[in-house]
């Protein structure tokens, strides 16, 4: 199964992987660079890692995450949630184009709402997810 996430990453990565990521990195850069919102920074880079190279990982949420990740996510959604969901939507189009990039295309949707609300979440491998149950 690693393999076939290899080849999964690789092509993520090639397709749309690389441009999400810096997308997530610009956005994190503007967070460290008004320093209040150096948290959101913090989020948005752990982001672009896992919109880099997705397949075999995946977002759960933190338990120990209080009401302060809640109203986070709301300031995050006005000021940089909704531009990277738009992106993940743009991307997801052409994507849809080609027999090879349907997968890729859902893959974009399906992290749309983890564009719009990072706070409260964490970046996990697949098989730790499983672990417990």
């Amino acid at each position: 199964m690693k393999v076939i996430e290899l080849i999964l990453n690789v092509l993520w990565l090639l397709f749309c992987g690389l441009w999400m990521a810096i997308g997530y990195a610009v956005a994190g850069i503007i967070c460290f660079i008004l320093i209040i919102t150096i948290p959101f920074g913090i989020a948005s880079f752990r982001l672009a890692g896992y919109v880099l190279w997705p397949f075999g990982r995946t977002t759960v949420d933190n338990p120990d995450a209080g009401p302060a990740s809640c109203v986070g996510n709301v300031i995050w959604l006005i000021f940089a949630g909704w531009w990277l969901a738009i992106a993940h939507f743009v991307t997801s189009i052409p994507l849809f184009l080609s027999i090879i990039g349907i997968p890729f295309g859902w893959a974009n949707l399906k992290m749309i709402p983890i564009s719009l609300a990072p706070l409260g979440r964490e970046v996990v491998s697949t098989d730790e997810r499983f672990a417990g149950w």
